[in-house]
Parts: structure tokens; sequence; C-alpha cells
């Protein structure tokens, strides 16, 4: 931090404040200790702080109230939760409520400082972004869309792009979190050095630290030369880990060091290299999920969770859904040599009013099977894909009467109301058995590890696969 940050921290406990205030010790932070909710409503006035490290359990009432309060303030401080009865669902009540992260006691110094400089930088980050905040933009970079939604993406990368903080993008598949990314990088002062991306679920696990790092011939099987990784193609520009949570547990680790050092060595070699890059990653999991069932270190999330950018899905872009299936239209025409340019009132509806589930991407491909397999000027409502009419639009229940028997779709003979009763509900001991086996398979057959995810004794998954293999035999 180039600057002070104030920092008021709400803990009833005198000890643990000390204990806290120690690990801060030697940074640029200013801290004032407040043991109650009164105390901390009269220091919010005296002392405005920029961060607020805030117990839950209080003497004088719950945190959680206190959060309200100042996540509805103009400017608001960050607010840290911090308890030593933390559970997932107060983490994400938490977070709904405004505060910008949540530690579980006991937490120690290196964590502390982590979030509290994730806190800081955004912060910083904050005054660029209120200047912005005027700008509408119906396209940026490669993003087309002008909805609110996307106007909150704009300008966060806006800010994000001007520091070398790590920008976290969260989103569903197919909602643009590479072009974000890029975006990021374009809009960046490393903007003229190379944009690095990596899809952690396209590459097997086992050839993934050396499409990381690199290897030198003779590393292992196959290794005819030697290569360089993406970290040092990388270096002085971006480095773009998409899918991370995808990533190994032990690749996670390295990922980790690197990250910390700035520092890697080819796998099969003992040289040490240093280069300089900006992390941005993306997931379309839900992190702290992960996190929780133990698949992605908590100690690489906080690392990398500086500046969370979320992508919304294209059920919540409003009028953005028309404008780009627009843009797509254009863009396949003039590629085919079609004539289209521009789509039939039902069609405009229908593209409206379904939800897209597999978002831009999802789009792009329907545009293009419209273009390639039709003719005309126009995108008339019988062309769209069977699946975007069936979707929100059934067709008239009469026309079928007018269709010739040669001509109608092909429908099944309907079968019995008890059979497709069957067909669609599983007994629930299956239910059970599959669930629990999936479970032992997530854990490469490790029983009591799959025991504690699933939230049972070891005792009982052995008792019911036992009682599953008689039911088999």
């Amino acid at each position: 931090m180039d600057t002070h940050s104030k920092v008021l921290m709400v803990e009833d406990s005198v000890s643990l404040s000390a204990i806290y205030e120690a690990y801060l010790d030697g940074t640029s932070y200013q801290v004032d200790c407040v043991e109650t909710l009164a105390a901390a409503h009269t220091a919010l006035g005296a002392f405005q702080p920029d961060i607020i490290l805030l117990d839950i359990e209080l003497p004088d009432g719950s945190g959680m109230d206190f959060l309200v309060e100042v996540a509805a303030l103009e400017p608001a401080p960050k607010i840290i939760i911090m308890t030593a009865y933390g559970t997932s669902d107060m983490a994400v009540e938490a977070i709904q409520k405004g505060a910008f992260d949540f530690l579980t006691k006991p937490f120690d110094a290196a964590r502390l400082k982590v979030t509290m400089d994730n806190a800081a930088s955004q912060l910083k980050l904050e005054p660029r972004a209120d200047k912005l905040a005027q700008l509408e933009r119906d396209r940026y970079c490669n993003f087309i869309g002008q909805s609110l939604a996307m106007q909150s993406v704009y300008k966060t990368i806006d800010s994000l792009a001007s520091s070398d903080a790590t920008g976290f993008i969260v989103g569903e598949s197919g909602t643009g979190k590479e072009l974000a990314a890029e975006a990021i990088h374009q809009q960046s002062p490393r903007h003229n050095a190379k944009f690095i991306a990596i899809n952690c679920g396209a590459i097997p696990g086992e050839l993934m630290e050396s499409e990381l790092f690199g290897h030198v011939k003779g590393a292992f099987t196959g290794a005819s030369s030697n290569r360089e990784g993406s970290a040092s193609v990388a270096n002085g520009g971006t480095l773009f880990l998409g899918e991370i949570c995808e990533m190994s547990l032990d690749l996670q680790k390295k990922l980790l060091r690197f990250i910390q050092t700035g520092s890697f060595r080819k796998v099969g070699s003992n040289t040490v290299q240093q280069v300089d890059v900006r992390f941005v990653c993306a997931t379309n999991r839900d992190p702290l999920v992960e996190v929780r069932e133990g698949r992605f270190s908590e100690d690489l999330f906080y690392r990398l969770h500086v500046i969370p950018v979320r992508m919304p899905p294209l059920r919540e872009r409003e009028a953005d859904v028309l404008m780009i299936a627009n843009h797509f239209l254009q863009q396949f025409s003039n590629r085919e040599g079609k004539q289209f340019d521009r789509f039939s009132a039902d069609a405009v509806e229908a593209i409206r009013r379904y939800p897209w589930p597999g978002n831009v991407r999802q789009l792009q491909n329907v545009m293009q099977q419209i273009v390639v397999l039709n003719e005309g000027t126009a995108v008339a409502y019988h062309m769209l894909p069977d699946l975007i009419i069936s979707g929100k639009l059934e067709p008239e229940t009469s026309s079928m009467a007018t269709v010739s028997p040669i001509t109608r779709p092909y429908q099944p003979a309907a079968q019995p109301a008890h059979m497709t009763r069957r067909q669609q509900i599983e007994p629930l001991w299956l239910t059970e058995k599959n669930t629990v086996e999936a479970a032992i398979d997530a854990c490469d057959g490790n029983i009591t590890q799959a025991a504690g995810l699933l939230e049972v004794a070891s005792s009982t998954l052995y008792r019911k696969l036992q009682s599953w293999k008689k039911m088999q035999a």
C-alpha cells in the first residue's frame, strides 16, 4: 500500500485483538480496536475506517446486523467477517449482505495480510471506477452488449486493467470468460507483450506441468527436445489460467509457489527461472465449494481471488441477446455468401424468450446453423432450431391436423402411464447407491474420505455397500 489504510477491528476478545494487531505490525495499516457494536458505531464517524475486521458474536448484538448497516453507506468500507463459528452458509450469507471476505478463526498472519491486501487493492481501484460510472458502451474490446450487467463488467475491467492485481473471473460456460481476460490484457500497460491462455481442463494432468513451466530434453518419455512453457512465453505479459479449478492439487502447490516468488523450474531441470507475469484466472465452478470440498487449495484461492469479475449469463443481459444475434447473423452471412440481414417478428420473440443455457457460445452456433441451412433475407420462425422453438413458444396444436401423415414428424407411440413414471423416477435406494459410488470413485476408492465428504460415518458406508452387494448376489 502506498498510503495508510485505516482499519477498524471490532473484536470483544482483548487477547485476540492484540494478536491480530501484532500480525499487522510493520505494515502500512493503521489499526483501531473496539470491543462492542456501540463503540464501532462511534468509530465509524470519528475514525472513518477504510477496512473493518468484524467479529459476529459481540456483547451487545450480532455483527451481521452491523454489516448490513455499514454496507449501505456511501462509500462503504470493505468489511471482512471473522468468526470462530464459521460455516459455508454463514460465509455465503455474509457475502450476500455486503462483506468483502470471510475469515474463520483461528487464522494466521499470512492469511490476514493477504485478505487485507486484497481489500486494500480493490479500494485503490474504486475511485477510477467512480469516474467511469457514467460511461455506457454497447461495444468494449471484443464484447457486444449494452445491458447494465455488462456495463458493470466493462467498468470492473477498466479499473482492474491499470493495476497488476489478479483478476478472478467466474461465470457459466459460454459467457466469455476468456474474452474478459483478453480485455484485461488489452487495456493494461502490458498490452504490447503476449497474452498466453491455458485451459486447465483441456490438458491431461500429466502434461499440465510441462505446458505451464516447460521441460528439458529427456525429462520424460517423449521429451525429445527442450520446450519453453507458457510461463516463460508470457514473460512481461499476461498468463490466463482458464478453468483453474480443474488443476490437480499437486500442481496447485507448485503454482502457488510460482505466484509467490515469480520463479519456477522446468520439468527435469534444477535451474530456477525468474519471470514477470500478470495472472488472470477463470472457472465455471463455485470456487468456495471447490475449496470446502478439498478440490481446490484454500491458500491458492486467497492468493488468486483478489479482484473478482462475474460474467453474467445471457439470460441476465436483456436486449443484448438480439444485438449479439444480429452480429453473428451478419458475420456468418458474409462468410457464407448469404443475404440474411434481419429476423422476422416471431423469430425475434423466440430468440428473446429462450433462456440460452449455453450462453453466447450457443447463440453463435445457432446463428451459424441457421445461415448454413437456409436461404433468404429474413430469418423466419420456422428456420429456428427445434430446441429454440420448443423452449418457449409451443406450435399451434390445430396446425398438426393440416399436416400430411407422410410429412408429419415421427412421434413414438405413447407408453402406458405407469411405464412412463417408472422411467422418470429412480428408486431411492438406487439413487443413494449411485451417489455413494460416485463419491468413492471421486476419492479414488478411499471410503473414509468419501464418507467425510458425504457427511456420514464410514461405518454407514461399509454397511450400505455390504447390503447392496447382497442384493446383487
